[in-house]
C-alpha cells in the first residue's frame, strides 16, 4: 500500500487543515494572503498548525510564500501554486459529491467557492 498513489496523495493533502487552507487561499479576489488573514478566515485553526500546515504546503509546491524584507515588519505572502490550483477542481468535487449525497444547501449549490461567505461564519 505504501506505492499506492491515492495513499501518497492523501499524505500529501489529507491532514486536519490542508485543504480548507488551500480553499481559504483560492477565496475572494486577492492572489495573495498573509498569515493573520488566513487565520483571520480559518476559524478554530491555532497559530502553530496553521505554520505547520503552510509549510507542508510549500514543500509539496501547492502554495508558495513570497517574502518581502524589504521594510520593518518583514511581509510574508502566501498564494496557489498552478499545482494548488489545480486542486481546487478536486475540492469542487468534494463539495459537489456532499451536495448530492450529504447537505440539502442551496445556498451553497448556487454560490462558486471562491465567492463563498459561508465559510467565514
Amino acid at each position: 500500500m505504501n506505492n499506492c498513489t491515492v495513499y501518497e496523495t492523501l499524505n500529501i493533502v489529507g491532514k486536519k487543515w490542508s485543504l480548507l487552507i488551500l480553499l481559504e487561499l483560492f477565496r475572494g479576489n486577492a492572489k495573495e494572503k498573509r498569515f493573520n488573514e488566513l487565520k483571520k478566515g480559518l476559524n478554530g485553526i491555532t497559530p502553530k498548525i496553521l505554520s505547520l500546515r503552510l509549510s507542508e504546503l510549500e514543500d509539496q509546491e501547492l502554495i508558495e510564500k513570497r517574502v518581502d524584507d524589504s521594510k520593518v515588519p518583514i511581509k510574508c505572502q502566501y498564494s496557489l501554486t498552478k499545482s494548488g490550483e489545480d486542486f481546487i477542481h478536486i475540492i469542487q468535487e468534494i463539495k459537489d459529491w456532499g451536495l448530492r449525497w450529504k447537505f440539502d444547501k442551496p445556498e451553497c449549490a448556487y454560490t462558486l467557492c471562491k465567492q463563498c461567505k459561508l465559510a467565514l461564519k
